[in-house]
Formats: C-alpha cells, sequence, structure tokens
C-alpha cells in the first residue's frame, strides 16, 4: 500500500538534492567523456556570469566566465566527488580568477565611491543615474575591505552561499567565514552610517 504523494516543497528538495548528486557524477562521468562537462557550463555560467559582472563589469565577465570552466576542466580530476554540489567548488575557481584583477576591482569601486558613477555599476544596474549613484557609498565601503573579506561577504551577499558554501569553496573553516564576515559587515555598517538604503543582506542562507 502507497501512501499520499510527498507535498511539493519536499518534490521540490527531491529533486534539487538529485540534480546535485548528478554534478559529482558529471565530473566522475567526465573524465572518460570530456564532453559531459558542459553541462557544468549549462547550468552554473550564467550564475558565475552575473557574479562576475557585479564584481568586475560587463566587459570582464565573459573572459572570466571562460576562464572559470576551462580551468574547472583542466582540475577536474581533483574535485572531491564526496561534494554533490559543484557550485560552491566553481564560485571558489571564479574567486580565484577574479583575484588576479583585483587591482581593477579596487579602482572601480574607488572610482564609484568618488564620482558616483563608474561604468562596472552601470552594467549591472537598470537605471544609471539613480541606482548607480546610489552605490556609491557602497562601493567605498567594499573596496576598504581586505580581499579576503570583500570575497566572503559578496559570495553570501551576491552569490547566495551559505556559510558552509563558502567554506568549500575557498577552502577555510566555516569559524573562519564567519569571523571575515563579522568584520566585513561592521567595516560596512561603519562606514555607511545606519542608512538602511546600502545594507548589504548577509542573512546565513540556510
Amino acid at each position: 500500500m502507497t501512501g499520499p504523494p510527498p507535498p511539493p516543497e519536499a518534490q521540490d528538495e527531491r529533486a534539487q538534492s538529485e540534480g546535485a548528486r548528478d554534478d559529482a557524477e558529471v565530473v566522475a562521468q567526465s573524465l572518460e567523456h570530456p564532453e559531459l562537462f558542459a553541462r557544468l557550463y549549462d547550468q552554473y555560467a550564467p550564475d558565475i556570469h552575473r557574479y562576475v559582472t557585479r564584481r568586475l563589469g560587463d566587459g570582464a565577465a565573459d573572459d572570466i566566465t571562460a576562464d572559470t570552466f576551462l580551468t574547472a576542466f583542466r582540475i577536474r580530476a581533483r574535485y572531491d566527488l564526496t561534494r554533490p554540489n559543484a557550485r560552491p567548488w566553481l564560485y571558489g575557481i571564479a574567486g580565484n580568477v577574479i583575484g588576479k584583477q583585483r587591482r581593477a576591482e579596487v579602482r572601480a569601486l574607488r572610482a564609484l565611491a568618488r564620482t558616483g558613477h563608474d561604468p562596472v555599476a552601470a552594467s549591472w544596474v537598470e537605471d544609471s543615474d539613480s541606482r548607480v549613484a546610489a552605490q556609491g557609498p557602497l562601493a567605498g565601503a567594499l573596496a576598504s575591505l581586505s580581499a579576503g573579506d570583500r570575497h566572503v561577504l559578496l559570495l553570501v551577499a551576491w552569490a547566495e552561499l551559505t556559510y558552509v558554501e563558502v567554506s568549500e569553496a575557498l577552502g577555510i573553516p566555516v569559524g573562519t567565514v564567519r569571523s571575515r564576515l563579522n568584520r566585513a559587515r561592521r567595516k560596512v555598517r561603519s562606514a555607511l552610517g545606519a542608512d538602511p538604503a546600502f545594507t548589504l543582506d548577509t542573512t546565513e542562507v540556510a
């Protein structure tokens, strides 16, 4: 005798879990069938591209996204197959590639903080006259962070990774993620004051 079907929420969770399990399987199978790795690109490249665009602008996003997946393909034999979801791994690789452009990112953030307008921000907001100008104080606060603190903050706020996923992406303990995030929050809040318009949503995702 069969029971009633699970509620939609449970079905969605099961589907996500099954999809996640496929990531490790795809990586493993791609060692003998390299063309299968394209499935990860199809699934995650749009997210990586959006994240890179927010950090470095549209002009750099195509190349960095491509470099991220080329690097992932080259080192896929080192992927931890016990981790069913490849998303944190890919964000970690993207972060390493972005790190090579750290000076460009900081220059862009400082320019935005100084002028209220910058092509990087203009490439990911809809209204470059009002919303970009509103990002000026936030850009200055982000530019003041260390590379490590900024990376953790933006992985949580913009990539919407959980603390555990950030830990996997960066290869650091969860406790270090929390301490870096708390330090970054304090600096951003201090720089921005109490204005809620510039508050980054860094609530931990369950």
